[in-house]
């Protein structure tokens, strides 16, 4: 199974779904991780438009970046550019793959368009896993 850790600045939204899509999509190929620079919770709108697709990431939980479970990881994905700069280094053996996704945890606005920008994340995250599934199988 490839062991692969989601990178984010709080592991409140993109890090946190991209792990519960691994989770789910690559179930009995991927062991999804998450973690953070600054752990900030579960953002609620994350869960919510990760349940709107029939998955649960309610009982996931916001870490830090753990440097001797990063060190055991076959890939690192950062999802922001903050993860990506500080993101500990890594032995040369494991990839490091960015994905630049934008945060919608600023958006101002209506409930809707919120929760429209944290569609937008979650439908390009879901996106690039799927396409990594393809890639490592």
């Amino acid at each position: 199974m490839l062991k692969v850790m989601f990178l984010c600045t709080g592991n409140s939204c993109r890090s946190q779904m991209a792990e519960g899509l691994a989770r789910h999509y690559g179930k009995g190929i991927i062991e999804s991780y998450s973690a953070g620079l600054i752990p900030a919770g579960v953002n609620p709108y994350a869960a919510r438009v990760m349940e709107e697709i029939g998955i649960d990431i309610s009982g996931q939980q916001s870490k830090s970046i753990d440097g001797e479970l990063l060190r055991r990881m076959d890939v690192i994905i950062t999802l922001c550019g903050n993860a990506e700069a500080s993101c500990p280094m890594t032995p040369p053996e494991i990839k490091r793959i960015h994905w630049p996704i934008d945060d919608p945890v600023g958006t101002v606005g209506t409930e809707e368009e919120i929760m429209s920008a944290f569609r937008e994340a979650r439908d390009e995250i879901k996106e690039r896993i799927e396409k990594f599934i393809e890639e490592v199988m």
